[in-house]
Parts: C-alpha cells; sequence; structure tokens
C-alpha cells in the first residue's frame, strides 16, 4: 500500500547541478531559518534610529549664479550662409535639362538618331504637334497609310499639350514612340528600319549660357523620318498535317501566304482564320489550329513560319441530341437546323443552329458540341453526331408599349406570354388595349417553326371597339396564318403567308343619317414579299416589294357582296454618302368587284397618318362626307421620299430626316392621283440595339378645312 503512495515534492532534487548546490545548500533545505542567520548579510549591524540625520539639519543649497546676455545691437553675428539646393529639386533640374539636350541631340544611335531628316520626305501630319516623314518613293514603304493610322492611334504623343504635362514626359513620350514605330513597322516586315527623331519650336540652351526661356509645350512638335530598309520575306512555312488531307490543294489555298512574300503578321493572324474557316466549312470537324510561330534570320533577312495544324480527317453530319428532350426536343431542333444527317459537316450551319436556338428566347445558353461516332476512314467520311447542351431561360414576359399620333390620339398596350406553353415553343399571349380611340381585349396562339424553320403558325382571337373621324366599330374577329418570316438572324429574300379570317362588325359611318351595319365577313388573305435591303430594321441600300391579296365574302341586312382587296408596296433604298441614305416608297391599292357601299368602312382604303401620308391627320386623305368626315374608297395611291441624314451627335446615333408624303384616295377600283394630298415635314432618329425610335413634325401643303397644321407621329422603327 505504501509503495504505491505519491511522494512529496520538493523545491529542489538533492542530485542537482553542483553550481546550484554551491549557492543553496541541503542545509538550507532542511532548515532554512538557521542557514539564514548563519550568512554574512545576518552578520552586519542594524543603525540606531537615533543616530540618523534630521531632515532639519540637512545644509541648504548655493545660490544659482546670475545669467547675462548681451544686448542684440552689440552682438557681433556670424554671416549667414546660403542652404544647398534641395536634392530632389535638383535632380528634378537635371532630369529636366537632360530631357531638352535629348529632344535636340541626334546622338542616340540605338533609337535611330544620328541619321538625319530625310531630303524631300513625304510628311504625314497624325495631330497639329506629331508627324511622320517617309521616303518621297511610295515603293520604298508601300505601307505608309497603314502604319500611319496603327501608330496614330496608339502613339502616346497623340494627345500631348495638357497643362500636367512637361518637358521630361515629353522626352519619356517621345522615346516611347520611337519604339513603338519601329514595333509597328516590324508588323509589315520592316526588321531593319531606322527612325530619326525631331523637335520643333524648342532647342536647348547653350553650355554654359544659364537657363533657356521657358518652352511653351503646345509648341512643341515632334517628327520621326522612318527609313524602312529592306523588307524580309518568308523562307519557308509548315501547316501541320495539311498535306496528308484529302483536301490539302483547298487547305493550302486558304492559307495564302507563300515562301518568297513579305513578311506580315496582319497577313499571318487573317489567313490562320481564313484557314480555321476552311477546315470548319470542309467538314473537318475536330480539326485544331495552334497560335503561329515565326522566327527571324536577320543575316538572311527571312522568316520562317510555322503553323501547327491537326486536320482531323473529313466528317458528314450526324444526330442531333437535345439535353432537355421534354422541353425543346431533338425533333424540333432538327427542323430548326440548316443541315439533315449525311450532309457535309459545315462549320457555319452548326454557328447559325446555334443563333437561332438563341432566338426563341427559350434558353439563356447554348453549347454545341461534335461527337465522333464513326471515325474518318479514307476515302470515307467520318459522322459527327450533335450534342446540343441548353439552359433555360425565363418563359414568361410582361410587356408595355405606349405611342401617341396627333391623328390617333393616346395608345397604351399591354400584354402577358408564356413563350412554351405547349412544348415546343407553343406560345400563349393574352393582350389588351386603351387608348383614346380604341380598346381591345385578345388571346393569341403561336407555334414558332412549325414543320420548319422560321415558318410559323398563329391563331388570334379579340373583341375590338374602334372610334376614328370615319366610323365606329365593335369587331369581334378570329383568324389563322400559316407564314415563311424573316429574322434578323436568317434575313430571307422570299417570305409568304396564308390564312384565312372570320369577323362579325358592327359599324356606324361618321356621315350625318347613317345606321349602324352589322357586317359577317370572311377573307383568304395572302402576302408575298421581295425584301433585297441590306438590313431588316434600317435598310441602307436594295428594294423591297410586297403584294397582299385578299378575297371576301361579304354578308349585310341580308346581302352579300364578293370582292377582293389587293395592295402593293414598294420601296428603295440608296447610300447618297457615307452619311446620307435617300428612301423612297409607293403603295399602291385596289378593291374591284362591288361598289364601296357594300364595304364594311373598316375595309375600305384610307390615307393619313404616320405611316402614310405624314402632316395629314389618320384616315384624314381621301372622300369625304357632307360634314367633312373621312369616307373612305376602293383605290389608294400612296408616294413617299425622305432623307435618313447622320448628325454624328452622341456617337453618331441621332440622324435628321427631311421628308415629303403625297397620297389620295379614289372612290373607283383604279389607283388615280386625281386630289392628291402632299405633306413634309421633318423627323428625329434615335438608333438603338432594337432599331430606330422615330419622331416626326409633319405640315400638310395643301390643307383642307379643318386639316390641323402640324402633325407629331412617334414610333418605332423607319416610316418604311
Amino acid at each position: 500500500m505504501l509503495a504505491i503512495l505519491p511522494q512529496l515534492a520538493h523545491a529542489q532534487s538533492r542530485d542537482a547541478d553542483q553550481a546550484l548546490e554551491d549557492l543553496i545548500p541541503d542545509s538550507a533545505m532542511d532548515d532554512p531559518k538557521t542557514w539564514a542567520n548563519q550568512t554574512e548579510a545576518a552578520k552586519v549591524p542594524v543603525p540606531d534610529p537615533a543616530t540618523l540625520l534630521s531632515p532639519d539639519a540637512i545644509a541648504p543649497l548655493t545660490g544659482i549664479p546670475a545669467i547675462t546676455l548681451a544686448w542684440p545691437d552689440a552682438a557681433e553675428l556670424p554671416p549667414i550662409e546660403l542652404l544647398t539646393p534641395d536634392p530632389d529639386i535638383g535632380e528634378a533640374a537635371e532630369q529636366a535639362k537632360a530631357a531638352g539636350d535629348a529632344l535636340s541631340s541626334d546622338a542616340d544611335p540605338g533609337s535611330g538618331r544620328g541619321i538625319g531628316q530625310i531630303p524631300g520626305a513625304s510628311v504625314i501630319p497624325i495631330s497639329p504637334q506629331l508627324a511622320l516623314a517617309f521616303p518621297p518613293d511610295i515603293a520604298a514603304l508601300p505601307e505608309r497609310e497603314a502604319v500611319t493610322t496603327r501608330f496614330g492611334t496608339l502613339a502616346a504623343l497623340r494627345k500631348f499639350g495638357n497643362e500636367e504635362d512637361n518637358l521630361a514626359q515629353l522626352t519619356r513620350r517621345a522615346r516611347q514612340d520611337t519604339e513603338l514605330l519601329q514595333q509597328v513597322l516590324r508588323v509589315y516586315g520592316y526588321y531593319d528600319a531606322e527612325v530619326h527623331q525631331s523637335t520643333t519650336g524648342y532647342a536647348a540652351p547653350a553650355e554654359g549660357s544659364g537657363p533657356g526661356p521657358a518652352i511653351d509645350l503646345k509648341k512643341v512638335g515632334v517628327r520621326f523620318d522612318v527609313r524602312p530598309g529592306p523588307r524580309y520575306i518568308f523562307s519557308r512555312i509548315s501547316l501541320g498535317d495539311i498535306a496528308a488531307a484529302r483536301d490539302a490543294a483547298a487547305l493550302t489555298r486558304a492559307f495564302a501566304l507563300s515562301p518568297g512574300d513579305p513578311v506580315n503578321s496582319d497577313r499571318i493572324m487573317a489567313e490562320r482564320d481564313h484557314l480555321i474557316t476552311a477546315l470548319g466549312e470542309g467538314g473537318h470537324a475536330f480539326a485544331k489550329v495552334g497560335e503561329p510561330d515565326l522566327s527571324i534570320d536577320h543575316a538572311d533577312r527571312t522568316g520562317n513560319l510555322i503553323v501547327p495544324v491537326t486536320s482531323g480527317g473529313q466528317y458528314v453530319m450526324g444526330q442531333i441530341h437535345s439535353s432537355l428532350p421534354d422541353y425543346l426536343s431533338a425533333r424540333h431542333l432538327s427542323r430548326i437546323a440548316r443541315f439533315r444527317p449525311g450532309d457535309p459537316y459545315r462549320r457555319s450551319r452548326v454557328d447559325d443552329l446555334r443563333q437561332a436556338i438563341l432566338a426563341t428566347g427559350l434558353v439563356s445558353a447554348v453549347t454545341i458540341t461534335p461527337r465522333e461516332t464513326t471515325p474518318a476512314a479514307d476515302p470515307q467520311p467520318g459522322v459527327a453526331d450533335i450534342d446540343i447542351t441548353l439552359s433555360k431561360a425565363p418563359q414568361r414576359t410582361i410587356a408595355g408599349l405606349v405611342g401617341y399620333s396627333s391623328g390617333e390620339g393616346l395608345r397604351v398596350e399591354a400584354s402577358w406570354e408564356n413563350r412554351n406553353f405547349f412544348p415546343p415553343e407553343g406560345l400563349v399571349r393574352f393582350r389588351g388595349v386603351v387608348g383614346t380611340r380604341e380598346q381591345l381585349a385578345g388571346a393569341t396562339y403561336r407555334r414558332n417553326n412549325f414543320f420548319g424553320r422560321d415558318q410559323v403558325l398563329t391563331a388570334d382571337l379579340y373583341a375590338q371597339t374602334r372610334r376614328t373621324d370615319a366610323y365606329q366599330a365593335r369587331t369581334l374577329s378570329f383568324s389563322t396564318t400559316f407564314e415563311k418570316q424573316t429574322t434578323l438572324i436568317f434575313q430571307k429574300a422570299w417570305v409568304w403567308s396564308a390564312g384565312f379570317e372570320l369577323l362579325a362588325t358592327s359599324e356606324l359611318p361618321a356621315a350625318a343619317g347613317s345606321v349602324r351595319t352589322t357586317y359577317f365577313i370572311g377573307a383568304l388573305p395572302l402576302r408575298g414579299a421581295y425584301d433585297g435591303s441590306n438590313d431588316l430594321l434600317d435598310p441602307k441600300r436594295g428594294v423591297r416589294v410586297s403584294l397582299r391579296v385578299s378575297p371576301e365574302i361579304s354578308v349585310q341586312n341580308g346581302t352579300k357582296s364578293s370582292y377582293v382587296r389587293a395592295q402593293l408596296d414598294a420601296s428603295a433604298y440608296q447610300p447618297i454618302t457615307s452619311r446620307v441614305v435617300l428612301a423612297e416608297r409607293v403603295r399602291l391599292g385596289t378593291i374591284p368587284g362591288t361598289s364601296v357601299t357594300s364595304i364594311a368602312p373598316s375595309r375600305r382604303f384610307y390615307a393619313g397618318g404616320g405611316a402614310s401620308v405624314r402632316g395629314f391627320a389618320y384616315q384624314a386623305v381621301g372622300p369625304r362626307d357632307a360634314l367633312g368626315n373621312p369616307s373612305g374608297g376602293r383605290s389608294l395611291s400612296e408616294f413617299s421620299l425622305e432623307a435618313r441624314v447622320k448628325t454624328g451627335l452622341m456617337g453618331g446615333a441621332v440622324s435628321v430626316v427631311p421628308f415629303v408624303d403625297a397620297g389620295t384616295v379614289g372612290t373607283t377600283a383604279s389607283p388615280t392621283v386625281n386630289g392628291l394630298k402632299v405633306g413634309v415635314g421633318l423627323g428625329l432618329r434615335y438608333q438603338t440595339s432594337f432599331g430606330p425610335i422615330r419622331i416626326d413634325l409633319g405640315t400638310p401643303l395643301n390643307p383642307e378645312k379643318g386639316d390641323s397644321r402640324i402633325g407629331v407621329y412617334v414610333s418605332l422603327g423607319q416610316a418604311f
């Protein structure tokens, strides 16, 4: 039991180091009090407090001797020594002097100085303070315009002369631009070019003459004289494994550089892009092209170019696979694609499919990857399936539209839609219109890419009340249309549409004494159009032509009438200058087959308004009743001419558009110019990513009684 008890703790072990034993022996540990009384300190006697001195017995301090100063007038001050200049200030002065010397000196052979200015040089100014000088013979440097443009865009001296600039900065920028100019010349193959820098408006002071006059940096000019020297050429060009490809000749032609051609870095990159395009369009689905490697031999003045290329064999299109088959199925994506299985692989077709899928508005991101399913084995091409990875985008949209014109008043439209309510691409939209002259509620079903790319099936049902100067109408309509559309991605030359329309409309003409009549109308509207313009939203050249034909049957008060509504529209666009586009429009319409009284007022022709004859109110051009209200007609003639002039304001986004419009409506079926009304005015266009915003102000040249003197029209897009 005792063996397991813990030992008592000691402050010091008895086996401690000898030095510690000498300081504190073991006897001190056994009897500390006795050991302490035996120490030397314990043997010193303690003094008697009575023998200590009293504080009063301490002798006082002796006085402090007086301090005297001589009066300043009698003092002799040492002479004042001038301070040495602050090191920073001295250094800045030396730098400024060195900068001036550098600008006026031609002693730096490393930058091409010392070669002097070129006699009879061709001088091209870049800015008021910067110019380039070239040999008078243009053959010495045919690319001088390209060199000047590139150098002028990047030069540090191009914007020199601010109040914060100084001579040292001018010198530093001049040296930078010397190096930049030599780099630019190397881009075009001039690796031995010499550049001479000289200045005007500044001269360094002579040695020992003291500081020179103040320098006006805005008057200092810098000129670079360029002696290009010999131009290097390609000695060898290697394009990887292209020589082994079946279409080696076509691929080699795509890279239009050969040994003996001048070295040109821009051409190298451009031809590399051409080669990538040729590989992608030639069926090489898995081709890889690396970065070019150009080695320069200064002794021979040649360049050796290596472009790593792995052609990877040729392939044909396989099947399309969708990552979201219940959202956008592979079958539907195959309809959108402009290729079919077995077609040669073309990268442009794959890129087009990517854009078309994004244009549906149903996806936020698309990744298309070819996947080898059958390897290429000469002479048979391989097969590459197309894997499409989709990321869903929001399907629902709430939209609003506000418009105003002096003839039609205010119009506010709101809509809600789900673009994939019935997959794939089955849109459902509900819309409503509230305006001073129109109220509408409607529902639309639309199936995009219906049995083919850009083919659209639309069904529309709406109820509308409409009040114009010509009539009042309450209408219930159902229509369906199947059409081939043109789009921003794929602008087509030819488009068409066909459909049918059923409507019941109760209409009251504005003429005094008129009675409300109900019409039941069936129509088969057809349309064909040609678009040869260069831009869908803002054309600048080309022509457009469209023809609408709609056979119709109308029944009112037991009387049946049949007629055909036809309308021809044509427009042309010519660029006069880089800033001016001239645009013309003609519209002709006719309704043969019945009298004007048998045609519902809403189905007759009218003219006037922002999309017709500007300067006149909506429907204000044409026949009128005894009270001056428009009554409509059976024929239509309209003509427009406008100049679209870019102003350069707001980055070129603003244009002014003077215009003249003319039009008339006849009671017979033959278009005429009798009674032609003319309006003129001025418009503004503000260019946006979704088309120009249009504001037009027009005035009639030959108004009738009651016509307004000014018409204001606000809309999106050009007038035509």
